[in-house]
């Protein structure tokens, strides 16, 4: 995004240029809103969900017919809002102290601690920064406004961080500029542009090209629109395990779908026939006559090596919570007598992890 920073200050924020700044955005934009739709377990953000039975071409033949796209599980278990959860209740849990050393302060009609108090009170500031610190965990990175409300006062709210783009050669905590867009009723896009005085505030109303409405002071020293970043790469918590995380569902699923198709086998009688009368009889009474030791009669199922099953699916666990550096607090460990060195060990990833996004 950087690259704009030059045609900027050349020639001015223009339309051609909102529309510019979108398109490179756009990769990042579907990306963010992905993950936050997979936190959410939206069917159009976790694949399991939207799964189809697999088709096989000239399978059914009159002889054969296929049974195994009768069940069809999409068992979603959403491991990437658990490390989510983790890391905020681990970090935001307890709210964020905000203190003053009012010796070093000159004398003001306010005192300045109680402006603070009085500011985040407003603001509701402890739910905001653990809003914040859970949409950058998503995500990869939080966004915030600051604005001026209607009675003079400063104020702060959360943006949807896909709905934003900073353009900075910098962090994304202060940038040089930064840009909102959204869209409104009727489909229809607006776009908000902050450079270090001004907003500019544009729309496509009635076609698809983005004109200019307005240029306003937003009354601030600097870009009131900036980040929070989870981490430099601006990536986040769970993006490293989400194949992990598949994987798992396609595996709990598809076993599922084996114990269901138990009831579906068919009926394999040796050595005789039946007829639909028998048939119907054996419905009701369960019982076969055999008149021949040749005879059998047996069901037509698969066998299930749950070893194995259990054996996979507890190693996707325990890498998926490994490399996203969470915990896996039902673990059998954290009961009984467990030292308080044992404990830091087992937390010493989660405790790592949230001491980088302390710092940013």
């Amino acid at each position: 995004m950087n690259q704009f920073i030059d045609m900027i200050e050349q020639s001015g924020i223009t339309p051609e240029l909102i529309d510019k700044i979108i398109q490179e955005h756009k990769p990042d934009h579907d990306r963010m809103k992905k993950l936050y739709e997979r936190y959410e377990a939206e069917v159009q953000g976790v694949p399991i969900l939207s799964r189809e039975a697999i088709e096989y071409e000239d399978f059914e033949t009159g002889k054969l017919k296929r049974i195994d796209h009768k069940v069809n599980n999409r068992l979603n278990n959403s491991f990437d809002s658990e490390i989510i959860d983790t890391k905020v209740g681990y970090l935001f849990g307890h709210p964020i102290a905000y203190e003053f050393d009012e010796s070093d302060a000159t004398s003001t009609a306010i005192p300045v601690k109680q402006l603070i108090e009085d500011f985040n009170m407003e603001n509701n500031i402890a739910d905001e920064d653990s809003e914040w610190g859970k949409m950058a965990s998503i995500c990869g990175y939080g966004a915030r406004l600051a604005y001026v409300d209607r009675s003079g006062n400063e104020r702060v709210k959360n943006i949807d961080p896909w709905e934003c783009a900073f353009i900075t050669d910098g962090s994304i905590h202060e940038p040089t500029y930064a840009l909102r867009y959204y869209t409104v009723y009727g489909g229809k896009t607006k776009a908000e542009f902050y450079d270090e005085k001004y907003v500019y505030y544009f729309s496509t109303k009635d076609s698809s090209a983005f004109t200019f409405d307005k240029k306003v002071l937003h009354l601030f020293d600097g870009c009131p629109l900036f980040g929070l970043a989870n981490n430099k790469e601006l990536k986040g918590d769970a993006e490293k395990v989400l194949s992990l995380i598949d994987a798992y569902d396609r595996t709990l699923s598809d076993a599922s779908n084996e114990i269901e198709q138990y009831r579906l086998a068919y009926l394999i009688l040796k050595g005789l026939g039946a007829d639909e009368e028998t048939l119907d009889q054996l419905k009701k009474s369960g019982v076969l006559e055999l008149y021949d030791e040749k005879d059998d009669v047996s069901y037509l199922t698969k066998d299930i090596n749950d070893a194995i099953i259990e054996n996979h699916l507890d190693r996707l666990e325990e890498n998926i919570l490994r490399f996203a550096k969470s915990v896996n607090f039902s673990d059998e460990s954290f009961g009984g007598n467990v030292s308080g060195v044992a404990m830091k060990y087992k937390l010493m990833s989660l405790e790592n992890k949230c001491i980088t996004m302390e710092r940013k």
